[in-house]
């Protein structure tokens, strides 16, 4: 009954031996041998280089509604009567925002009346004027055909008693007093008509600016679309969040509440580091994508590039640039403000012997790839040009159609 329990035990063990040796066998296997894994096959196809950049999806052409300005307003904030609903197409002169303008629309109409009353009251007193200055003419016509009159009548003095010729006298002096009065008052009466008239015309033109500023007030709060295209409501702070305004939402005058955006033109501005412009030229051909839509993606091309950097927040020594990409073509989803990766093409390199990145390792001084030769991966040097994040071209030391291992030592710098 024991021999089977022996004989177990002595499977066991020989078991283990055997484990044990496999193991030596394999810790002496040539470093390459034992790293080698996940094999590929060498092919000759397209390389392309490129490099990722981040950026925001703006408008070539747009424009934006702000809460207008009022001339003479107390208040700095409006009330939104009706508003456009966020992604209707517009055209030109549709209407986008109204503003609460009943105020200065009964403004107007109070001014325009003032106006009408003041004119009518320029226009009696100027016939007033008339009548007086011709009251006046006539006054003077008498005064001087009086003053004649005493004239001639001091003739005859030599001829009448002495008391008759006094009274002739002061006839002709009283005469002469009331000509000199007449004409100095004339003058004086004129300017002040004249200046009565002038400050009804002062308070005319007054009325008339306050009706064309309550007239303007009014169109103001009615904006509609310059250009064709999509609106997009812009998002305010209420109730402690972030929301699109609406309408009742009172808004500050300068407060910008619709932007109307042309989405057959779009274009994606990104801020480069440094360090990443040096490989970037307008002109490149870009593929633009969309962090909100995996799937989505655009062509583009690199149309200008700032010729001064910004200073960082951080440092005075790393400065980064402006980089605008215009996106081909368009889609209801490609709206501004979206965030967007965009990978700029840097090289492209036709029938290229490419391998795997991480297939290719290096000892500090020649850089190698493991190729299979009977079952086993042996060490080749290797001459690596262009690389990219993943992929890496081979100019010498390989043929096309070979197997090299991956993981090998992870990718060169």
């Amino acid at each position: 009954m024991l021999r089977p329990k022996f004989l177990i035990s002595a499977l066991v063990l020989a078991a283990v031996a055997a484990a044990g040796l496999y193991v030596s066998a394999r810790s002496t296997e040539p470093p390459s041998q034992a790293r080698a894994g996940q094999p590929f096959k060498v092919a000759r196809r397209e390389f392309v280089r490129s490099t990722r950049l981040s950026g925001t999806v703006e408008a070539v052409e747009s424009t934006t509604v702000n809460v207008p300005r009022i001339a003479g307003q107390n208040s700095n904030s409006l009330v939104i009567m009706r508003m456009v609903r966020p992604g209707t197409a517009v055209r030109p002169g549709d209407l986008l925002v109204e503003f609460d303008r009943q105020e200065q629309v009964r403004n107007a109409f109070d001014r325009r009346a003032e106006l009408g009353d003041l004119e009518q009251q320029i226009n009696k007193r100027r016939a007033q004027e008339a009548a007086a200055t011709a009251t006046d003419d006539s006054a003077l016509k008498q005064a001087e055909s009086a003053l004649e009159r005493a004239r001639l009548e001091l003739v005859k003095n030599e001829m009448l008693p002495k008391i008759q010729g006094e009274k002739n006298q002061l006839a002709f002096e009283q005469a002469d007093a009331t000509l000199k009065q007449l004409r100095a008052t004339y003058e004086l009466k004129r300017r002040a008509a004249a200046a009565d008239i002038k400050i009804l015309v002062i308070r005319r033109d007054r009325a008339e600016t306050a009706m064309t500023h309550a007239e303007a007030n009014a169109e103001k709060m009615l904006i509609n679309s310059p250009i064709a295209g999509v609106a997009v409501l812009k998002t305010i702070w209420k109730g402690g969040n972030m929301a699109e305004v609406q309408e009742g939402d009172e808004v500050r005058s300068g407060f910008p509440v619709v932007d109307v955006v042309n989405p057959a033109s779009m274009r994606v501005r990104a801020r480069v580091n440094q360090a990443d412009m040096i490989d970037l030229r307008a002109g490149q051909p870009v593929d633009v994508g969309l962090d909100a839509y995996p799937d989505l993606h655009f062509s583009g091309t690199i149309t200008q590039i700032s010729p001064l950097g910004v200073p960082s927040s951080l440092s005075n020594k790393v400065r980064t640039f402006i980089v605008l990409v215009a996106v081909n073509g368009s889609h209801p989803k490609l709206m501004p403000d979206l965030t967007a990766s965009l990978d700029v093409q840097i090289e492209r390199l036709p029938n290229a012997l490419v391998v795997p990145r991480d297939s290719i390792g290096s000892d500090g001084e020649q850089t190698f790839v493991n190729v299979e030769r009977g079952g086993r991966f042996d060490r080749q040097n290797v001459t690596v040009g262009a690389v990219n994040t993943h992929e890496a071209v081979v100019t010498g030391g390989l043929a096309e159609g070979v197997v090299v291992a991956r993981n090998v030592g992870g990718p060169t710098k």
